[in-house]
């Protein structure tokens, strides 16, 4: 897995006095191998910088670089994002198969179909799901069915937006200790982004915490949830509730 780097990216809206700068001058890290969690509240400006990595979102300024080299606009990406509603990336009139065999390599019908197979065991799905559609699955596995859908296309990095906050808490850390066992078994690279501090706490080895648009705090995930130098860190740490999802 490479490193994502955003190096100084400005994302600004409209033009003169009406203009709205969603992120300024954002600067961060995803090293190869590492979950980094990017924390803040709604309208903070973290899933408009991730649209913009996958190419959604112009940048104004800056630049996105994954293992060193801008991320391509054509051909196969080097990102992959797992957004909040599975709906985004899920057909409701392709079965499962199909929509993880539509990212894999060029291959024979068969042995796309072995692979997808083999990527819904890998997401604790049974492989029979593949006959399955989006509409007869519960909502924590249409989100292991994404995941599946995004690793089938090779990914460097792959993005996470919110996938859990539509879940309950129960379902949640399921999800949870799915990606920290891909995690420990491929070595993923990604960036997962949450407004809630006690799901970041969970997956990720470094927190980097936005607000308003800038980046705010950030390091070792121990560091700063344990000492929080910001107030707007201190204020998201004292609104978790609860022990942390998917922990024992």
């Amino acid at each position: 897995m490479s490193e994502l780097s955003f190096d100084g990216v400005t994302i600004r809206y409209g033009h003169g006095r009406h203009s709205l700068t969603a992120v300024d001058d954002v600067s961060l890290t995803v090293p190869g191998g590492e979950i980094v969690g990017l924390v803040g509240e709604s309208g903070s400006g973290k899933s408009t910088l991730a649209r913009a990595a996958v190419g959604l979102t112009p940048v104004t300024s800056g630049r996105i670089t994954v293992g060193g080299q801008p991320v391509p606009t054509r051909g196969r990406r080097p990102l992959q994002m797992v957004f909040q509603d599975p709906y985004l990336s899920l057909n409701p009139r392709m079965s499962i198969g199909q929509s993880i065999a539509e990212l894999l390599p060029p291959s024979s019908r068969a042995d796309r179909a072995a692979e997808a197979r083999r990527l819904l065991e890998l997401v604790d799905l049974a492989p029979n799901r593949a006959q399955q559609f989006p509409s007869q699955l519960s909502g924590g596995q249409r989100q292991r069915v994404a995941l599946a859908r995004a690793l089938a296309a090779r990914p460097e990095v792959i993005i996470a937006d919110e996938i859990t906050s539509a879940l309950d808490v129960s379902v949640q850390g399921t999800v949870l200790n799915l990606i920290r066992d891909l995690q420990s078994q491929l070595g993923l690279s990604m960036l997962f982004i949450s407004h809630n501090l006690a799901v970041v706490r969970y997956v990720a080895t470094r927190v980097v915490v936005m607000y308003r648009g800038r980046i705010v705090e950030h390091g070792a995930a121990a560091d700063v949830l344990e000492e929080p130098q910001h107030p707007y860190t201190r204020e998201l740490l004292s609104s978790v509730n609860g022990r942390t999802p998917g922990a024992a």
